[in-house]
């Protein structure tokens, strides 16, 4: 046994090629030499290791190495807050009356969307018809805004809910034209569950082991939507609407980012979404 078949680099390397050659029935001995590790076999074996070796080699070469995880930002009460900050506001504005100046000028008329009043798709957000559309919302949105901040960060988190939000309300109008109004943050909520959704699609492409499970976060989506946003009372275009936003959303941001933003930078994007709702009343009271 002493014909020299690879050189490896390093000893793992080594154990590798030795081991599959093993695995065929041919037996062989590593040599340590100034330039790495040296595979040798029986000269009667070298063309069947050769073989042996270069199978192995393209079989792992069209696997290539999996990436780390996404890192996650962490804990954050950023989810309860925006919950608690929309039951308040609720307080303010008091029950859907079409009569009062917060949901005259507010609801997501699709009318007035459709005429320009855009920041209707965001005010509409903040509105709530009673106290169990309110309650109801601001629980969905403590679980599910969370789960999107802890993944995202809070200030990332934040803005794709709001923008998520906005862009159901907007497509909603104009699927449905003019007659049309509704308010609620259920949209967002939906469409953090899409963000969520999406999010997991684009990570799990990325990662050839769960390649085979990369449909199921999309399946549970719509099977969430099913449960929670087709009630006689629902809106159901606009949470449909809101959770394929989140679904664009999503993937898109998964597919981009390695990492959350550091604090800094999380900070900026929570006080534009803040500055972006206070802003859409300023112009809606104007």
């Amino acid at each position: 046994m002493n014909n020299p078949l690879r050189l490896a680099s390093d000893r793992k390397q080594a154990d590798a090629w030795s081991l599959a050659l093993s695995s065929q029935g041919i037996g062989s001995r590593l040599t340590r030499t100034s330039q790495g590790w040296v595979v040798v076999v029986a000269e009667a074996d070298v063309d069947r290791a050769t073989r042996v070796l270069d199978a192995y080699d393209h079989e792992n070469a069209e696997m290539p190495e999996p990436r780390a995880p996404p890192e996650e930002y962490g804990p954050t009460g950023v989810g309860l807050a925006m919950a608690g900050l929309l039951a308040a506001f609720f307080f303010v504005t008091g029950p859907r009356d079409p009569t009062a100046a917060w949901f005259e000028k507010g609801s997501a008329s699709a009318e007035l969307i459709l005429r320009g009043e855009v920041w209707r798709t965001v005010t509409a957000l903040t509105l709530h018809a009673d106290v169990p559309h309110v309650l109801a919302n601001a629980a969905f949105l403590a679980v599910f805004a969370t789960a999107v901040c802890v993944a995202l960060g809070p200030g990332l988190g934040c803005g794709l809910l709001l923008l998520a939000g906005a862009i159901g309300n907007a497509l909603n109008a104009l699927v449905h034209g003019s007659g049309h109004s509704s308010v609620g943050a259920s949209t967002a909520v939906f469409g953090a569950i899409g963000i969520l959704g999406g999010l997991r699609f684009a990570r799990g492409r990325a990662h050839r082991p769960a390649r085979r499970r990369v449909w199921l976060p999309l399946a549970a989506a719509l099977a969430l939507l099913a449960m929670l946003g087709m009630g006689e009372r629902s809106d159901t275009a606009a949470h449909l609407l809101g959770l394929l936003a989140g679904l664009a959303l999503g993937w898109a941001t998964g597919a981009t980012l390695v990492r959350p933003p550091r604090p800094s930078v999380q900070r900026i994007y929570l006080a534009s979404a803040g500055a972006t709702v206070v802003a859409c009343w300023l112009l809606a009271l104007r």
